[in-house]
């Protein structure tokens, strides 16, 4: 827990909350893991007190869409509170801000100097906001973007203008709202949703982004969500948006990495080297049939994966 006693925070107005405020303004960074990205709402003190704790490999604190006008205000004091005392946190952590000309450059101004490792901007359209939320942004953080216009969509593979935006996130509800589509069309085996989540992959990939995939907002139907999940691994995504710990559990679960995948991998692999030390690129394995370079490096980030999650596991 970040405090103790969370009690006397519920009554507080800004101002006195504002006088609480401490001096973490660096956390180390866990892991670069990124399998479940969990949304938290800044207006749950309970939930926020639980962030040095979370299971979730992502934490996006978010100022956007769950948040009124009325409150954004005291969302965005909840965050600056609790992460300035925050010790410790086994989650990267996200700040989802306001569209940059709604409050977003405001809100980063603000909260730049508390450990967060990420800005989320959301209804990016053109590379002129993402542009103009890392002239503000801190060196040393990263931008993460909201892909929910269609002309975001549509030039995806075109706005990583800066090495520091490193991450795409598909909402797809406002995205299929601005393609002027029904939400009904969100259904298993929607020859549309497919077209829209693998043209987002693969432009996300060439791109050089991490792609998130979409929040799946039925959080009691795990079995539903779970179907979604061995589609989009299928797909060959390896991280989701969350709705609480119970999606986070499956999430982590299903995109661990299998310990028969990791033995191949390693054993191509060194099958593989010994085999190139004297010219041979291209051989029959007595296991694994024909084996040549693009086999070859399908194992090294198959291994580069595992590498990534065993050191999540010992944070």
């Amino acid at each position: 827990m970040v405090f103790e006693d969370i009690s006397k925070l519920e009554s507080m107005d800004l101002d006195e909350k504002s006088k609480l405020f401490g001096n973490t303004t660096y956390l180390p960074k866990p892991h670069r893991r990124s399998r479940s990205n969990m949304m938290l709402n800044p207006l749950k003190l309970k939930h926020l007190n639980r962030l040095d704790e979370l299971e979730a490999d992502v934490v996006t604190l978010n100022l956007e869409d769950a948040i009124a006008p009325s409150r954004k205000k005291e969302a965005l004091i909840n965050i600056a509170l609790f992460l300035s005392n925050l010790k410790k946190r086994k989650s990267q952590i996200v700040v989802r801000t306001n569209p940059i000309d709604g409050g977003g450059k405001e809100e980063i101004e603000f909260l730049k100097e508390l450990p967060f490792d990420a800005i989320r901007i959301p209804k990016v359209r053109g590379a002129k906001e993402i542009k103009e939320a890392l002239e503000i942004l801190p060196k040393n953080r990263e931008l993460h973007l909201s892909i929910e216009t269609k002309e975001a969509f549509n030039n995806l593979s075109t706005l990583r203008v800066d090495e520091r935006v490193t991450t795409v996130n598909l909402g797809i509800l406002d995205l299929l709202a601005d393609l002027k589509l029904p939400q009904s069309l969100l259904k298993l085996n929607n020859p549309t949703i497919e077209y829209i989540l693998s043209k987002f992959l693969i432009d996300s990939k060439i791109a050089g982004f991490l792609p998130v995939s979409f929040m799946y907002q039925d959080y009691k139907d795990i079995d539903r969500f779970k179907r979604w999940l061995e589609l989009e691994k299928m797909m060959g995504f390896t991280s989701k948006a969350c709705m609480g710990p119970a999606q986070v559990e499956v999430v982590n679960r299903v995109f661990e990495v299998d310990e028969d995948e990791i033995k191949r991998a390693l054993e191509i692999k060194e099958a593989f080297e010994a085999n190139s030390q004297k010219g041979i690129n291209g051989f029959m394995h007595k296991e694994y049939g024909f084996i040549d370079e693009p086999i070859y490096k399908d194992a090294l980030n198959i291994i580069s994966t595992y590498q990534a999650q065993k050191h999540l596991k010992e944070c």
